[in-house]
């Protein structure tokens, strides 16, 4: 049975959640890694579903960075598992994410992944590119500096080609061409595991997000948590440098 939904008077467009604390989870319990990833997976799975049907138009989740490849080999391994078993998951999910209006998408840089993972993703993008009613981003083999990066070579490439020039570029023309182009700027950045930096996440897009730091690992993060996260946002008074 599905848990009733919390009301809200405000909820953010976007959220991005970094999901951080798996191998602690592990390690409290006397486990491998592996264990906690394997638990923290089955988390992202009940949050996105939960922020979709209370009506978050956007949410994004920091699942690889371009940093986690200096993890040992057997833990990346597991995370990638993990991740085409999601990928199997959405796409047996299909019509239920039909109803629902869910897009799903991925973030980040794809060469370093296999061939086999990016036709999956490229399948299941083009799927639901035209559901409107909840974005699901999936950041993996994603950092933010590598995100500008790729938006400064995009520009440059624009310019070259005399699409631009250097003197009239805005700060529109870099978020368009980042990965999150045509996602708005996330509202609400969730980070659990008692960690307090962004480790690099949406570096550009979260200059002016509100954000929420809790102890609790990602494997034992759930809707009471999000709704927490939601009550406290509601507080907030977002002044984007006003009075």
């Amino acid at each position: 049975m599905e848990r009733e939904l919390t009301r809200f008077e405000t909820l953010p467009t976007h959220i991005g959640f970094i999901m951080d604390g798996n191998g602690r989870w592990a390690k409290q319990r006397g486990l491998a890694r592996s264990a906690g990833h394997v638990e923290g997976a089955k988390t992202f799975k009940r949050i996105a579903d939960y922020g979709s049907r209370l009506g978050i138009r956007y949410m994004t989740f920091y699942a690889f960075s371009t940093e986690n490849w200096k993890r040992p080999a057997q833990e990346v391994d597991k995370i990638m598992s993990l991740f085409a078993e999601y990928l199997d998951w959405i796409l047996h999910k299909r019509q239920e994410n039909e109803l629902r209006g869910v897009r799903v998408r991925f973030l980040g840089d794809r060469s370093k992944l296999s061939q086999e993972l990016i036709d999956v993703m490229d399948y299941v993008e083009a799927e639901t590119r035209d559901k409107d009613k909840c974005t699901i981003s999936i950041a993996i083999n994603y950092g933010g500096r590598d995100d500008v990066l790729h938006g400064v070579r995009q520009l440059l490439r624009d310019v070259e080609a005399g699409i631009l020039s250097a003197d009239d570029i805005t700060e529109n023309d870099i978020s368009k061409r980042l990965y999150t182009g045509d996602m708005p700027d996330p509202d609400l950045i969730v980070r659990p595991s008692g960690e307090y930096r962004l480790s690099n996440f949406l570096t550009w897009q979260s200059a002016y997000s509100e954000l929420w730091f809790s102890d609790v690992l990602w494997p034992d993060f759930d809707e009471d948590m999000l709704d927490a996260c939601l009550r406290d946002y509601e507080k907030r008074q977002r002044r984007f440098g006003g009075v």
